[in-house]
């Protein structure tokens, strides 16, 4: 520890005060210049607890600090002064001999209990330097000295305002606004335990001391996050005696120049004070030395290599043995203490025990938090296997039953498995959650399976109405809804029969069964009322091909050939009322039974009222398809609307009248293809303005040959061209065929005709009869059939012959 500068001993290990020394210090310091404006800060705790470190870093002091690597005995004798650096105001440090040294022994307690009394008596806040694990301690929190250092202050000083600092060392992870309660609740008690003198009966502790809490970290382990919190609590100490600062209200404090001779006063007072008998601390290292063996216990079970071995294969799965295993672990660490803290006072051994029994638990609590989530994760697994196993062969509610529990037997024994003999722990939680979670995987599967199983009853259902209905509708007759109700009332019966037999596996309560019913009894009704509205988005071309099939086939549905005989208007009137059938079955969904006059409005808006044409229409308000609505069918089963119904029956007729015009042009066609004879008037005109002419041909015979001749020529041309047959294409085609093939085939016939002239002089031919007969056949065959360039036909022999034509 420095000896020069501003570091100086104020009394030695002996008591005795260095006065020389405080004199020079206060010379050195100038702190006589000082007035009032200083303070006074001490130190007091555990011998080796790092009050001397905390103060060089804390105040930029010099005061000598314990070698850790030489041991942990005596670093301060006595008590030291020294100046704090960079502080205003100027403030004095005292850092006092720790208490409960193996130097002084376990008797010589005066000068511990005279020195803190000595340090409350002068000093304005006073440090108390104690261990987190020390908090709620009897001895080593300092308590029982303070119960006598309170009691003696009272009795020989008056009352002064002493700040309280205590600063807890090595926090642990215990939040501070945890800690902090208790050290206030522990001053409360000792202050109002104290026999007080009759002045102060009624004094409160706020009356001489202000109580502040602090915790700093461990200086070996987190040197830099102790630096940091240092240095925050150093920024308390400025300023500290400034109304509302650290060091209170300074009631009764003695100038500066002053300093001196008061500290005389009062250490000879405190030593003259042979009365002063403080509580023994045999408790206390009783205490602090069971608390040592038990935190070495404790440490060597953490660092054990079956404990972590343990620890390390828990976290990846189920350990067996697990409570055997932790028991053993800790029977081996109680054992240890008991035999190093056997001669220790039973109580403070007992209590200790207790205590390392408690972070014991607490040690392994997480590794048996961990054990039971994978028990409990194992059998969930397990669970969800065995179920989906024996839904294959029962029913869902018996399957559940014996699944869950086997399930939770399973559970239970694990759990005795990992149960721990001195710890009380009970696994209801994780088995609690457990049964949640095999509730919740129930009602998963419950839900997916009832979803399945409406799934394929409404399957069924729209499998076994959906094209029954459209074929229903298609047909479009008087039974058509009757037929469907019946048809609905009979597939729906069968699926809700199928339906509760099946529902009735999973052991669901009446009212959620018959709501389920219901429903599929209404999806039932939706997929008819569905066809029918997608069916009423297609009445137009349903109308169409109703009128195009009556129109065009015969009863026998064969093709109708429109030979001139056919009542078309007939035709087309029945055709249309089917079609008007059709459009009145589509105007409205009629599953209930009652009976509506649609067919009959329409009948008479579309039918009636055309064939009544020439009546007045003018009168709008007696049309009875002005509305939007049907006269008692509710607007909720209205497919097509009357005016859209009006709308739809104007178009068909639009669309439909082409139709009808083609069928009277091919029947009016028809009966002129099949005139033979021009009309008798056209015979009269003939006879009348060319008798004439007939005349002159029986006055000139030559002219029956020429028109002979002229008729060959001609016949010969229609077979060549085979007219007939290019016309059956249409006209335009036909016209535009011959007009190619009318020129060549002129000039073919001209030049077998000139052949023929040549022919004439030469011998005669030598053929039989028979072969010119049959090539004649054959000739006239293929003329009749092939080009008109074909003219020429040959026999089996290469001969040449000429046409019918030509002879």
């Amino acid at each position: 520890m420095g000896e020069g500068g501003c570091c100086v001993q104020l009394l030695d290990g002996d008591g005795v005060f260095n006065v020389a020394g405080i004199e020079h210090f206060m010379n050195s310091v100038k702190l006589a210049e000082c007035g009032l404006s200083y303070a006074v800060v001490s130190i007091m705790g555990p011998q080796s607890s790092g009050k001397s470190t905390l103060l060089n870093h804390l105040f930029g002091t010099n005061f000598r600090e314990m070698d850790a690597f030489r041991g942990r005995s005596q670093t301060t004798k006595g008590i030291w002064l020294a100046k704090c650096a960079d502080v205003e105001p100027f403030t004095v440090v005292m850092d006092l001999e720790g208490t409960d040294g193996r130097e002084r022994g376990e008797d010589d307690t005066t000068f511990e209990k005279q020195s803190a009394l000595f340090a409350l008596a002068i000093s304005d806040i006073v440090l108390i330097n104690m261990w987190c694990h020390d908090i709620g301690r009897e001895q080593a929190a300092n308590k029982p000295l303070l119960k006598t250092v309170f009691q003696v202050m009272m009795r020989l000083f008056s009352p002064r305002k002493t700040t309280l600092l205590f600063v807890i060392r090595d926090k642990t992870k215990t939040p501070l606004e945890h800690l902090e309660p208790v050290l206030r609740e522990d001053i409360q008690k000792i202050w109002d335990n104290v026999p007080k003198p009759q002045a102060h009966k009624e004094t409160p502790l706020s009356e001489f001391f202000n109580v502040e809490v602090v915790a700093l970290s461990s200086f070996e382990e987190k040197e830099v996050l102790f630096r940091e919190q240092v240095a925050s609590l150093r920024q308390r100490f400025y300023h500290s005696i400034a109304p509302g600062g650290l060091a209170g209200d300074r009631r009764g404090v003695v100038p500066a120049s002053g300093f001196s001779f008061s500290a005389q006063q009062i250490w000879m007072v405190i030593k003259e004070n042979k009365d002063l008998d403080l509580p023994a601390h045999k408790v206390m290292v009783a205490t602090v030395r069971c608390e040592e063996i038990a935190n070495e216990k404790l440490a060597y079970t953490s660092a054990d290599k079956e404990w972590v071995q343990l620890e390390e294969a828990v976290q990846h799965d189920i350990v067996p043995g697990f409570g055997k295993k932790i028991t053993a672990i800790m029977d081996k660490c109680l054992a240890g203490y008991d035999m190093e803290a056997f001669y220790f006072e039973e109580a403070v051994r007992t209590s200790k025990r207790q205590q390392l029994e408690s972070k014991l638990l607490q040690l392994v609590s997480p590794a048996y938090q961990i054990m039971l989530g994978h028990i409990r994760s194992k059998v969930l697994d397990d669970f969800k296997e065995a179920f989906d196993k024996a839904l294959e062969k029962e029913g869902f509610s018996v399957a559940a039953l014996e699944c869950t529990r086997s399930s939770m037997l399973k559970f239970d024994r694990c759990c005795e498995d990992a149960a721990i003999e001195q710890a009380n722990w009970d696994p209801s939680k994780i088995r609690d959650k457990l049964q949640r979670d095999i509730d919740t995987h129930l009602a998963s599967v419950r839900t997916a399976k009832l979803s399945e199983l409406t799934a394929l009853f409404e399957g069924q259902l729209n499998k076994a109405l959906a094209e029954p209905v459209e074929a229903l509708l298609d047909a479009a007759s008087d039974n058509t809804w009757p037929a469907i109700r019946e048809l609905l009332q009979r597939e729906t019966e069968s699926a809700i029969s199928g339906f509760a037999s099946a529902l009735s596996t999973f052991a669901l309560d009446q009212a959620t069964v018959d709501k389920m019913l219901v429903k599929l009894k209404e999806y039932s009704k939706n997929v008819v009322e569905s066809k029918a509205r997608e069916e009423a988005g297609r009445v137009l071309i349903r109308m169409k091909d109703r009128f195009s099939t009556l129109f065009s086939r015969d009863a026998d549905s064969m093709p109708r050939v429109w030979t001139g005989k056919e009542d078309i208007k007939a035709i087309t009137k029945s055709a249309r009322s089917a079609s008007l059938k059709l459009l009145s079955v589509m105007a409205a969904i009629r599953l209930d039974e009652e009976t509506d006059k649609i067919e009959e409005t329409l009948l008479l808006a579309l039918v009636d009222a055309s064939n009544n044409g020439t009546k007045n229409r003018s009168i709008q308000s007696l049309d009875p398809l002005a509305s939007s609505s049907w006269q008692e069918v509710p607007s909720a089963k209205t497919l097509i609307s009357p005016v859209q119904c009006k709308n739809l029956w104007r178009q068909f007729k639009a669309e439909t009248e082409y139709t009808v015009t083609q069928a009277i042009a091919a029947q009016a066609s028809n009966k002129r293809n099949n005139s033979m004879l021009p009309p008798p008037w056209a015979i009269a005109a003939i006879l009348v303005l060319g008798f004439n002419e007939f005349m002159t041909l029986l006055r000139n015979p030559l002219y029956l040959g020429v028109m002979f001749v002229v008729f060959l020529v001609g016949k010969a041309i229609w077979v060549q061209l085979n007219i007939s047959g290019e016309f059956q294409n249409g006209a335009l085609p036909g016209l535009l065929s011959l007009s190619t093939k009318f020129l060549p085939t002129v000039m073919n016939i001209l030049k077998r005709l000139a052949e023929e002239g040549q022919q004439a002089a030469a011998p005669p031919s030598q053929s039989k009869p028979k072969l010119d007969s049959k090539v004649f056949r054959n000739s006239v065959h293929s003329n009749s059939t092939s080009d008109p360039s074909s003219n020429i036909s040959s026999t089996e022999d290469g001969d040449e012959y000429p046409s019918p034509l030509r002879k």
